[in-house]
């Protein structure tokens, strides 16, 4: 059916853009603390970079992938994730030759071809940061924090944050090897999935949902058993600085994320309340990555947070901001005369940074001024032939129900005062508080 949006796909509507806006506006307020600056990649991109960068042999890249070729036959991929499209708009674009440590973030669409469920569509929206060129263990633990003090200052509570280091290519090929030793004489007791990853990609294994209840998974051999020096001291060194943070983490050695592409760190921050799609955030070390894209060997670090699953928990705490559909106000013209004076009325009021709205189906007073109560409206400016010919308008408070004649030149300054005194009224808290508004109302009105 045509009135139906693809499965998978939400229309994000005006009751709920505001929640987004606020959600995205901490994020952005955030970013600028810590120093990251924003960038905007592509939708799509070449096929061949998300091959390169996450993986084959990767659900993403071998199941959940939009992929086409365009007019031109070139193969094409709605971006899955964006940490490889970031680094190369960092590579193409040189951002290497303005500082060593490169800061970024970014908050777009990504699209994977998986099952719809709560927090996680087909096209769902993700916030990530990523922080290239530097490898000190400092950086990793900046961006940790990053995503802890972003979720905290959303309001959400015990928080776990999981913590594991995949080592890097020297001493990940004896951690493979101890895998696949483990699991040869269990194939046949792996999923499909799990069974084909056993060559391509044994750390996989670990990763699956399938067989993550299996009872000899919780025997499987750990990474940090095998981490060379120089992964071992890192791993020692984020956990350090963590600690001296005052961060409590939980050492989770089948923890290895699900693309290929990271190295060292990897952190997976949960929040129980969700059930089943608890974590809310997830990240690490992802050094290799510019190399494998064709540039010199890059240390990079980053995290992404599903915007839709980050919603959905804010949604189930009761931790959304209460919604403002005020309007300032709404023009009730009375007569054909009135509709053509109130629309250069309000235009004028809405150039002075008002809101403000007005019937144009020329209604009766009485649905006019239903329509002001639906639209929230604190002002009802009244207009009709005998308020024309005397230069005024009634305006009337819809708070209280006073209304006064006011020259339509004041008419700017008399409702900035009303909008304000219920700005105050709404913020303010105790029997004085509340007596002070109205002692302040009463002397605006002499």
């Amino acid at each position: 059916m045509l009135t139906n949006s693809p499965r998978g796909t939400n229309d994000i509507l005006p009751n709920s853009v505001g929640d987004w806006n606020y959600v995205e506006g901490e994020i952005r307020n955030l970013c600028r603390r810590f120093g990251y600056q924003e960038i905007r990649t592509p939708i799509f991109e070449h096929t061949e970079l998300f091959q390169r960068g996450i993986g084959e042999g990767t659900d993403v890249v071998d199941k959940e992938m939009y992929t086409f070729n365009d007019r031109g036959g070139r193969s094409i991929t709605l971006r899955p994730e964006n940490t490889a499209s970031a680094m190369r708009a960092y590579l193409q674009n040189k951002l290497y030759a303005d500082s060593n440590l490169v800061k970024l973030f970014y908050i777009g669409s990504m699209f994977r071809y998986d099952r719809p469920q709560a927090g996680r569509l087909r096209e769902f929206h993700q916030f990530g940061v990523e922080a290239v060129g530097e490898a000190n263990p400092a950086v990793d633990a900046e961006v940790i924090l990053l995503a802890i003090n972003l979720l905290e200052g959303l309001g959400l509570k015990d928080l776990e944050l999981c913590l594991n280091s995949v080592g890097c290519p020297k001493c990940r090929g004896q951690y493979r090897t101890m895998l696949q030793d483990f699991f040869r004489d269990k194939l046949d007791e792996l999923c499909e999935d799990c069974q084909s990853r056993f060559e391509r990609s044994p750390l996989r294994i670990l990763d699956c949902k399938a067989d993550s209840d299996k009872p000899y998974m919780a025997d499987a051999p750990k990474i940090t058993d095998c981490l060379c020096d120089e992964c071992r001291d890192h791993f020692e060194g984020v956990k350090k600085l963590l600690t001296k943070a005052g961060v409590k983490y939980t050492l989770d050695h089948r923890l290895v994320r699900g693309l290929d592409y990271y190295t060292r760190t990897a952190f997976e921050i949960k929040y129980a309340p969700l059930g089943a799609q608890s974590t809310v955030a997830g990240g690490g070390r992802y050094d290799g990555l510019i190399e494998e894209m064709g540039g010199n060997p890059t240390p990079s670090v980053g995290f992404a947070t599903g915007i839709e699953r980050l919603l959905l928990a804010l949604e189930k705490q009761g931790l959304l901001p209460e919604k403002n559909n005020t309007t300032d106000a709404y023009i009730v013209a009375l007569g054909e005369n009135a509709q053509t004076e109130a629309f250069k009325i309000m235009m004028d009021l809405r150039k002075a940074g008002l809101s403000v709205g007005m019937d144009y189906a020329g209604r009766s007073m009485k649905a006019q001024m239903k329509q002001a109560n639906k639209a929230g409206a604190l002002c009802a400016v009244i207009l009709g032939d005998d308020e024309i010919a005397e230069g005024v308008a009634m305006l009337r408070n819809m708070t209280d129900s006073e209304q006064n004649k006011v020259p339509v030149a004041d008419l700017v300054k008399e409702i900035n005062t009303v909008v304000g005194l219920a700005q105050l009224k709404k913020f303010a808290t105790g029997t004085n508080a509340q007596a002070s508004i109205e002692k302040l109302a009463e002397s605006l009105k002499q």
